[in-house]
């Protein structure tokens, strides 16, 4: 198909045509999909986003001026679409099932759950001596699971600061933790630099 049979099939949409649209979705969707799978790395939430890209793009279509800019007009969709589905989502505590498969099965010896225990109450303690919106901000993020987008609306501020308070949040419980533990600290500031914000 030429980029001038495209053209054609986007005027034609774009006055309510469900064909030409069902065309273009055709000659798209692969495109679309393998663009949402490097995006969200799951092959079933990049179908679902996919999907959503087109239903979103028929909706929108009339406002598209250049029929020409199509392709590029449905990347940028599918690219702005993966961000928000991505920030919706907030940070993953799971994986795959194949993988928890392979992973062999292991207890935990009374050592480890005495290790556990400690430092679980040596980070509550730390939590307990910050100020109250560091302590909200790191809860809601790490302990209840918000996304970014979830804690702005909560706290009524602009995700940009959500993303600063808990930078700064974390900072400072590692200073606490730091006269805890120094291993625990340090242990934090790890988790703080993989989960990137």
């Amino acid at each position: 198909m030429s980029w001038n049979e495209i053209t054609v099939l986007v005027e034609q949409a774009k006055t309510g045509d469900r064909a030409a649209y069902g065309e273009l979705v055709t000659r798209f969707q692969g495109s679309v999909y393998a663009m949402a799978l490097a995006r969200v790395r799951n092959p079933l939430e990049a179908q679902e986003l996919a999907q959503d890209v087109f239903v979103h793009g028929m909706r929108k279509l009339p406002q598209l001026r250049d029929p020409r800019c199509f392709a590029g007009w449905l990347r940028r969709i599918t690219a702005r679409m993966a961000i928000n589905r991505l920030t919706r989502r907030g940070p993953l505590f799971g994986a795959e099932t194949e993988l928890l498969d392979a992973v062999p099965a292991r207890a935990r010896a009374a050592e480890d759950e005495y290790a556990v225990g400690e430092a679980v109450g040596q980070l509550k303690v730390g939590l307990a001596r910050l100020k109250p919106l560091d302590r909200a901000t790191l809860e809601a993020f790490y302990i209840r699971g918000r996304s970014l987008k979830q804690i702005a609306r909560e706290f009524e501020v602009p995700t940009g600061t959500v993303k600063r308070r808990l930078h700064v949040a974390r900072a400072r419980l590692k200073e606490v933790l730091e006269g805890i533990d120094p291993t625990l600290a340090e242990q934090f500031a790890a988790e703080g630099e993989l989960a990137g914000v």
